[in-house]
């Protein structure tokens, strides 16, 4: 227990102590298992308890410096084991984030420690599916000073210790992020008319600037064209105005689709729009057959697709719409591989 401002009020009164301590006990994972599974039992039995514990522990968090390092490790270890076994909230980590704590490096060495305990408990998705309930997933930077708030230090630091899982969700938290504020920002110049050349840029820019592969923005773009219109209820229209639509954008899509898995998830991406937009059913083929004379798609990723790269997804539908195309297709193939032959 703790009086204000951090100091242990049983500090020197061995009146208030008792021999069994946390602090004093050996620093293994069984040893300090047992110490967590007496609160279990405990909360388990009086639940008024529960409220009350989450509080202490928050404010023992808030004061960690008045611990010694290796009453740190063992009240880390503590805590992992108990966020693993449900006894207390992920919510009590927000107490790390406290500038003294974090300037000290203190946060940082402690939450590797909690995070080791919590997933020899648990394993990483668990952990991370409590990150991501109790909001914490996009501040786990926040562990460190602002000038180390940066995902390769973040990775670096987690993976030297031996958490290399965290690290790989963190980026990919980061990613996800990055490609929510990509959306929206295309989607708004999509609904502005932008130039497509001034759109091409501006995507680059962003990729370069964040680290994305074409295959990640490809799949963007076309949820943000299609979302950019309006479309018809009326299913002999709805082709035609897609195709129409479609044709406008087909520059901007053709310049990231240049590697065979953008178009064959550009592909996908159409066939599942198509299926889950039901207007669209019959206007698949139309659309596929756009975007090869506008250079989009390659006859190798439409036959690709069409043999073992498509999805689930009204499947059957489609490969029937398809088939005379790709029929059209490997005949071309053939013809231009014989008069190769000729020659």
């Amino acid at each position: 227990m703790l009086a204000p401002g951090g100091t242990r009020i049983d500090d020197g009164d061995k009146t208030k102590m008792t021999n069994h301590c946390v602090f004093s006990a050996n620093e293994d994972h069984e040893t300090i298992r047992n110490y967590a599974q007496v609160f279990n039992k405990l909360i388990r039995r009086y639940k008024y308890l529960e409220k009350a514990f989450e509080d202490e522990m928050k404010k023992l968090l808030l004061f960690l410096k008045a611990f010694s390092e290796t009453e740190q490790t063992k009240l880390a270890m503590l805590s992992g084991i108990l966020l693993g076994n449900g006894t207390l909230p992920a919510t009590i980590l927000t107490s790390l984030f406290t500038d003294s704590l974090v300037k000290e490096g203190i946060a940082a060495s402690f939450a590797v420690k909690l995070f080791k305990a919590w997933m020899a408990e648990k394993d990483a998705n668990s952990v991370t599916s409590s990150l991501r309930k109790a909001n914490l997933d996009k501040r786990l930077l926040e562990l460190f000073p602002v000038n180390r708030q940066s995902v390769d230090h973040f990775a670096k630091y987690f993976t030297d210790a031996g958490l290399k899982e965290l690290s790989d969700f963190l980026r990919i938290q980061q990613s996800l992020g990055t490609r929510k504020e990509l959306q929206k920002e295309l989607q708004e110049r999509l609904s502005q008319e932008c130039p497509i050349k001034e759109v091409v840029l501006y995507v680059k820019e962003e990729m370069k600037r964040n680290d994305l592969p074409e295959t990640a923005v490809i799949g963007l773009l076309w949820t943000c064209i299609m979302n950019a219109v309006e479309w018809n209820k009326k299913e002999e229209l709805v082709a035609e105005q897609a195709l129409k639509h479609l044709k406008q954008y087909a520059p901007l899509l053709a310049v990231f689709s240049s590697q065979g898995q953008s178009e064959l998830i550009l592909l996908q991406k159409v066939q599942e729009y198509c299926y889950d937009n039901i207007h669209f059913m019959k206007a698949f083929q139309k659309i596929v057959v756009l975007f090869y004379k506008a250079d989009v798609l390659s006859e190798e990723a439409i036959l690709k697709w069409y043999k073992e790269a498509h999805v689930a997804k009204g499947k059957s539908v489609f490969l029937d719409q398809m088939k005379k195309f790709v029929e059209w297709l490997q005949n071309a193939e053939e013809e231009s591989e014989s008069e190769g032959e000729e020659n």
